[in-house]
């Protein structure tokens, strides 16, 4: 049987509305240096002396302003006169990289890390060049805009309400207040969501995540460093990723047919075949209230059109039977591109009894989702275990 891969060291800042006062090397520096200390592990020097191997980095060149992103964070990460690999996806994919480098036997230990600054750009301009530059670019579409159109249509398919996805708004920010490096933790009420501003139908202000910037740094090592680094490993017990059609008119925004097929490959790496009944911490992209529940039907955690019924029972809040997204997700925080590794940090923090008042008791299996792209393009899974 081959060797496991474990995550060794976290760290995260706290999200902030603006980080203007750092670069971006700068900021990625915050969580380097906590990482490095935690594992007690030195970068690898000229001479080949030293413990990181390799960097895997993820930022998107739009977000950062500058093409080959990563050549701004490189003297921060080690990665001047090392192995490295840029990610531009979210930054799940990164650790995905990692861990299939890792899994190669060219490398025992990779460094992982991940940075947005959201403060920096236009969300509106960035996101509209995602799209075809000839058919659909020209309409004005942004990520924002395909948001509301997905929204519409689950909600006319399977009749979940505005009402359910601002019980997601009310839970996350809430679950947020009890997370010290949460960004935006609120204590509002179903009400309040649905008063906010509309910003697009149906979407209101408290349905969406903020302006946010900050960075994450992992240390991912083989079975046996691992062990030796930490007696807390965290293993990654699956992990698969998929991508949508480009043209939204060819899908039905109502289903999520590459989060379908990625959580179902990384729940056979990791033999879990009953995903509701298995899974005790889900940790779900969230950049929209309705995401959340739209995202659970396609990991597979309920039924097609069963996730509202679910929030309304409380069957996701902390202390329910699956408690998702207890650090207040997205919508209390995380830039774009940092946000699949946040949902990563979450579940390291819960299966190593570190949660603090959010902690839920006796978690040992964890899901961990990211997203990239228009109504969920690009699709990433994680399953992780503390076993």
């Amino acid at each position: 049987m081959a060797e496991r891969v474990g995550i060794v060291a976290v760290a995260q800042t706290k999200y902030q509305p603006n980080r203007d006062e750092v670069n971006a090397g700068e900021l990625v520096w915050e969580t380097i240096e906590p990482v490095m200390k935690e594992a007690g592990v030195r970068f690898t020097n000229d001479d080949g002396d030293g413990d990181i191997e390799s960097i895997v980095t993820c930022s998107q060149d739009f977000w950062d302003g500058m093409t080959i992103s990563s050549m701004g964070v490189m003297s921060f990460t080690g990665g001047h006169h090392a192995t490295e690999d840029k990610i531009a996806e979210d930054s799940l994919n990164a650790l995905f990289a990692a861990y299939a480098q890792i899994l190669s036997g060219h490398f025992d230990m990779v460094l992982v890390s991940t940075h947005t600054k959201e403060s920096m750009g236009d969300r509106s301009i960035i996101e509209s060049a995602a799209f075809d530059p000839v058919m659909m670019r020209p309409l004005g579409l942004d990520f924002f805009i395909a948001a509301a159109l997905q929204a519409r249509r689950y909600m006319d398919k399977y009749g979940v309400t505005a009402e359910q996805f601002a019980k997601v708004a009310v839970k996350n920010r809430g679950n947020g207040m009890k997370n010290p490096v949460a960004q935006e933790p609120m204590n509002i009420t179903v009400e309040d969501v649905l008063k906010s501003k509309m910003l697009v139908d149906p979407i209101h202000q408290l349905d969406t995540k903020p302006i946010s910037d900050g960075s994450i740094a992992m240390i991912l090592a083989r079975e046996e460093k691992a062990k030796k680094l930490t007696n807390k490993p965290i293993w990654i017990t699956g992990v698969s990723n998929c991508y949508e059609t480009h043209y939204l008119g060819d899908r039905d925004l109502a289903e999520c047919d590459a989060l379908v097929t990625a959580a179902r490959r990384a729940y056979k790496m990791a033999g879990i075949t009953l995903p509701a009944k298995e899974i005790d911490i889900a940790e779900i992209a969230d950049e929209y209230s309705y995401q959340e529940l739209l995202w659970m039907e396609g990991l597979g955690l309920c039924g097609r059109g069963e996730a509202g019924r679910l929030i309304d029972a409380g069957v996701t809040q902390i202390g329910g039977k699956l408690p998702v997204n207890t650090s207040g997700g997205m919508l209390s925080g995380n830039p774009n591109v940092v946000a699949g590794m946040a949902r990563v940090a979450e579940s390291v923090l819960q299966l190593r009894g570190e949660a603090g008042e959010r902690q839920v008791p006796g978690a040992s299996v964890a899901l961990a989702h990211g997203t990239t792209g228009a109504c969920g393009a690009h699709q990433c899974v994680m399953t992780l275990s503390n076993k």
